[in-house]
């Protein structure tokens, strides 16, 4: 995930949850959930910018679906990397750490250990992987 982006609308410091677009030709808006990328002639707004669009007499406004949960704010995400790191730094977790080899402990003694997504033996292992469950 990218750095958080704001809303667009001047001194607004919400952060986007819609991406408005202009389609001229047709004397169309579209706001739909916020893209990916941020793009050069398109606007991010916030929740409250988004519900109060307006429009140029005679254009027409597409609203597709927007998402019903607000997004990750920084400081859940830090909260989230923190909460992760923690069992890892716990003292009464383990007396030792395991090694690099060892499974995974997830609650059940019969599950299989977790399998690293191919191609990732160059990856620094200070950032979070995905495991995926064997089959």
């Amino acid at each position: 995930m990218g750095p958080l982006r704001h809303c667009s609308r001047s001194a607004c410091r919400q952060a986007a949850v819609a991406t408005l677009t202009y389609v001229y030709a047709e004397s169309t808006a579209v706001l739909g959930p916020l893209a990916t990328y941020a793009e050069p002639h398109s606007y991010d707004l916030c929740a409250a910018h988004a519900d109060r669009l307006t429009v140029p007499r005679g254009w027409e406004v597409l609203r597709l679906a927007l998402p019903v949960s607000p997004p990750c704010s920084p400081d859940d995400l830090l909260a989230l990397a923190e909460a992760v790191r923690e069992p890892a730094h716990s003292e009464d977790a383990h007396d030792a750490a395991p090694g690099p080899n060892a499974p995974a402990h997830r609650g059940s003694a019969d599950r299989l250990p977790l399998e690293a997504p191919g191609g990732a033996d160059g990856m620094p292992r200070r950032h979070l992987r995905l495991l995926r469950e064997p089959f």
